[in-house]
């Protein structure tokens, strides 16, 4: 065995040893997103508009340490609580799915203020008759028929000197009360005020309501106090836990929810490991029949792909545990997309070895020689697509970072496999004299049509195509788009008895919802989707619970975006793919040194960007941060194809000495590369198929617009680009 190929085999292993290590356990070293294990989302808007400058420079940070503080009691693990922006939070809670208590829990100020009660009948009278009173307030005291009392306006002492907090309950009453316990300078405060003020009602504010207002009877030196009112048991937990992990500094409001229920995170992972099994499964059966053993060969790679990217995650989330790297469900796609467009790099050296013995080369150097030549085209298209990655990495959020995270961790891996070890393997049947000839299926050979002289009805055909998917978008104005960019309410329910849209319809609107979307699946009739402008989850549940007594339903997610928040992503969205298509078109510019190139490239990008949005909306389907997600996939792969024609393009000019002209080369480089463009294609969409029809509903969308895409894609390389890069050159009159 040579030096070489010893070494080579020694990394193989090595890597392959590596990433068991850190693959291993699986359950440990790779943890879940909240849309596959359940939990919540939360993006919190602070407040700062009543504050100072000088207070408004700290008081996210103080919010987040106080939101820290009352998570940490909850018990629960893996939690994020990070600062987005200048004025946001972002809280996680996995496995939380009680909406009520959680988002109660981080909204609450618990802001405690004790106030002195004014007996005195005239200035009452005054203040019930709506004359305003200098100096005092009207309040009703909580669970007391409401009954009105007057409080001095200014405070006599404030609740951010309790230092504990608990739940007891009242001897005479059986009702929860909340125990407080001061620390020494509200023990000394308190004793001081309760002297002060011995025989008048002391009134217990929180958040702008009177819980009590007992009479101080004697002075409290004990340093402890009571809360007495007519809470229920859930009420006075929360109330006590936002005393004892103190008051927020200033009102928050929720801009983004999303609530995924544990069922629906176990269904789609399941739907999406299957899919991902079952689309890789069709690959390599493709593979091996029609490459036989250099098929077997990708195979391999394939797997070791597939263990590398997970061995990758596993490593840096035991180096870096503070990154919590994440599998979410699109991650899950992010993971089969990435296996499929890896295979591509296999199909293009596999065509280049066919093309080398057909030109009589030897075995040995036409591996070699398929190798070599393929490797530019595989270098192009893989960094093409990992532009499209960065971009969805530096403007999503949540699971979308973690699609793109899983992306670029394959592509890369993709790299090694194809290129490394692929290589190392025929590199070792050759030295031992295991194989005599790489036989391979021909399907598709080398066609002579001239593409450019029937560009003009294709160019008219797409301008047909994108006018009818554009005029969807704009008629359907706001229904075009998902809650994530509109703003407003997605509600998800799993009865345990098939539901009609119309009964759901019916009880929705009786219970006071009117004007909501209903969605339901033909193969899943006890699924159903509510899309709402406004919060109306509680009177949809109060109204299923009324109208199906005797169908159990179940809460699979609850997702709400504010119209702020729905802007700024659409904002984002936008920016994503403008910056993508500008990044491929310099690196197209840099690497091909004509800006004809360039310019068709992504003028096709935008074309097959466009026709995939438009008609994803004109079937139905509405735009959402997954979709954004898959039209930037599509930018980034479609371009894979168009690479490779640039490449044979630049490949035959050089063996032409510059002879013949622009038209006739691409002619001449778009048949002879027109089987790998489709065989490339085929085997991605074996993948993106298997998404569409076992990924679930979450994915099918998603799934749905890559598919679009993607055949765009092959039309466009052919039909569109080529004849754009002849225009662009004659309209330049730049000499070739």
């Amino acid at each position: 065995m040579s030096k070489e190929l010893r070494n080579r085999i020694f990394l193989i292993i090595g890597v392959i040893a590596a990433c068991v290590a850190f693959a291993w356990p699986l359950n440990k070293r790779i943890n879940l997103g909240l849309d596959l294990k359940g939990g919540m989302h939360l993006v919190m808007k602070v407040d700062t508009s009543t504050l100072s400058e000088n207070a408004k420079s700290d008081a996210v940070v103080r919010a987040m340490e106080i939101l820290r503080n009352r998570i940490d009691s909850l018990g629960v693990g893996e939690t994020v609580v990070q600062r987005q922006g200048e004025d946001q939070i972002l809280v996680q809670l996995p496995g939380v799915t009680d909406r009520d208590k959680a988002v109660d829990m981080v909204k609450r100020v618990a802001h405690l203020e004790f106030k002195i009660v004014k007996e005195d009948p005239a200035l009452m009278s005054d203040a019930i008759a709506g004359k305003p009173v200098e100096g005092y307030e009207l309040k009703k005291i909580k669970g007391e028929s409401n009954t009105p009392v007057l409080l001095e306006a200014k405070a006599v002492m404030q609740g951010d000197s309790i230092s504990d907090a608990k739940v007891d309950f009242d001897q005479e009453s059986f009702y929860p009360k909340i125990s407080l316990t001061f620390n020494d300078k509200g023990t000394k405060d308190f004793g001081e005020l309760t002297q002060k003020y011995v025989g008048q009602r002391l009134a217990i504010v929180m958040d702008g309501e009177v819980l009590s207002a007992p009479n101080i009877r004697e002075p409290i030196l004990t340093g402890t106090a009571e809360i007495t009112g007519q809470f229920n048991d859930q009420e006075s937990s929360m109330l006590a836990l936002a005393l004892r992990s103190g008051s927020l500094p200033v009102p928050m409001h929720i801009e983004e929810e999303r609530t995924i229920g544990p069922l629906l995170g176990k269904d789609s992972i399941d739907a999406g490991i299957k899919a991902m099994i079952v689309g890789t499964l069709a690959v390599f059966v493709f593979m091996i029949f029609y490459y036989f053993i250099g098929g077997v060969i990708a195979s391999f790679g394939l797997l070791l792909n597939l263990l590398m990217t997970v061995g990758i995650m596993g490593f840096i989330n035991v180096m870096m545990p503070e990154s919590q790297m994440t599998m979410t469900l699109p991650g899950i796609a992010g993971l089969a997309l990435s296996l499929g467009m890896a295979v591509d790099a296999n199909v293009l050296v596999n065509e280049r070895i066919r093309e080398e013995i057909v030109n009589g080369k030897a075995l040995s150097s036409a591996i070699n020689a398929g190798y070599d030549r393929a490797f530019s085209a595989i270098l192009d298209s893989h960094v093409t697509s990992l532009i499209a990655s960065f971009m969805l990495f530096q403007f999503g959020s949540g699971p979308i970072k973690g699609f793109a995270v899983t992306m670029t961790i394959g592509l890369l891996a993709s790299l090694f496999t194809t290129v490394f070890l692929t290589r190392t393997a025929f590199m070792f049947l050759m030295e031992k004299n295991l194989i005599k000839s790489l036989p391979m299926l021909h399907i598709i050979g080398i066609p002579k049509i001239d593409f450019i002289k029937k560009a003009p009805f294709f160019i008219a055909l797409s301008l047909v195509v994108i006018v009818v998917g554009m005029s969807s978008v704009l008629m359907k104005k706001n229904q075009a788009y998902g809650i994530d960019f509109s703003g407003g309410q997605l509600q998800q329910y799993r009865f345990a008895q098939p539901v009609s849209a119309e009964a759901v319809r019916k009880a929705i609107k009786d219970g006071g919802v009117a004007d909501a979307i209903i969605q339901q699946y033909d193969k899943d009739p006890e699924n159903v989707l509510i899309r709402t402008a406004e919060d109306s989850e509680v009177k949809v549940q109060a109204a299923f619970r009324k109208e199906f007594k005797d169908n159990k339903f179940e809460t699979l997610r609850i997702e709400k975006v504010g119209p702020v928040v729905g802007k700024h992503l659409r904002e984002q969205a936008m920016w994503a793919i403008f910056l993508s298509l500008v990044a491929i078109m310099i690196y197209l510019a840099f690497r091909f040194k004509h800006m004809d190139f360039a310019i068709a490239g992504v003028i096709s990008l935008f074309h097959d960007v466009i026709i995939a949005m438009g008609v994803t909306v004109f079937l139905g389907r509405q735009i959402d941060l997954l979709v954004v997600t898959a039209l930037l996939t599509v930018a980034g792969y479609s371009i894979n194809d168009t690479i490779v024609i640039y490449d044979r393009v630049r490949e035959n000019f050089a063996k032409t000495g510059k002879k013949g002209t622009l038209a006739d080369v691409i002619n001449l480089s778009i048949n002879q590369t027109l089987g790998r463009t489709l065989l490339t294609s085929f085997v991605t969409m074996l993948v993106v198929v298997a998404l569409f029809v076992l990924g679930g509903e979450v994915l099918n969308t998603f799934a749905l617009t890559l598919l679009i895409g993607f055949t765009v894609g092959i039309y466009s390389t052919i039909m569109v680009v080529s004849p754009i890069v002849v225009l662009v050159q004659k309209f330049t009159k730049k000499s070739w």
